[in-house]
């Protein structure tokens, strides 16, 4: 089953947030790669001021390919808006990320945002989040704070490559897929997360999106 349609039209949607001399901060991710090429073309076509700020090489090279200017995260104070993806959205709405390991990056752009949107086919909706939380940690901290998260309930894997090798996010860490079962309290556990030494970023993100963009099938979705 095919959302391509509907994150297509959704994108076009949520390109309606953007104002003439804005930063942008530009997620990760299948939706997120979508929107940056139809911002390109809108760029373009309405000769907008814009800069992005990518959470990822991947969607780096998309951004420059389609000829949106960019600058780093630390070279602003704020973000007018970011457009990203999410691995799961509960009732609450709040959001797991970094299925594709740029958690941190992403969480870092949250924070300096005025506005998030969030895109997400309807497979990702969830009453409590279900799936496994990406944690981001330096390497030397790997046993500890493997330790650490069993302790809370969780049943911790090394995130690998195909082949075997360890998964190394652009920042040089490694991740942790960490499975808790059915989470209903997350912000309590994400915090517990993050106060162990050595942990980056949780991949339960506690800042809401303030939009939730939900594809359906046959090119339709909501907004919540």
């Amino acid at each position: 089953m095919s959302y391509d349609d509907a994150i297509k039209a959704l994108s076009n949607d949520a390109l309606k947030h953007v104002k003439d001399y804005s930063i942008i901060g530009l997620g990760s991710g299948r939706a997120a790669t979508v929107l940056v090429k139809s911002l390109g073309k809108l760029i373009e076509l309405k000769n907008l001021h814009i800069v992005g700020i990518p959470t990822s090489l991947q969607i780096k090279l998309t951004a420059e390919k389609v000829g949106i200017p960019l600058v780093d995260a630390d070279q602003v104070d704020h973000i007018d808006v970011v457009f990203d993806g999410a691995d799961q959205v509960d009732s609450e709405k709040f959001v797991i990320k970094g299925g594709g390991g740029a958690l941190l990056r992403e969480n870092i752009l949250f924070s300096l945002a005025k506005k998030v949107i969030i895109m997400a086919d309807k497979t990702k909706f969830v009453k409590n989040f279900t799936r496994t939380v990406p944690v981001e940690i330096h390497p030397l901290a790997r046993t500890s704070v493997i330790n650490s998260i069993e302790k809370l309930g969780g049943n911790v894997i090394i995130r690998t490559l195909d082949r075997g090798y360890p998964f190394f996010t652009e920042n040089g860490n490694i991740i942790l897929d960490c499975d808790f079962g059915t989470i209903k309290n997350p912000k309590v556990l994400t915090q517990k997360i993050k106060q162990t030494a050595g942990v980056l970023e949780s991949g339960i993100f506690l800042k809401k999106p303030d939009i939730i963009y939900r594809a359906k099938t046959g090119g339709k979705f909501d907004v919540l």
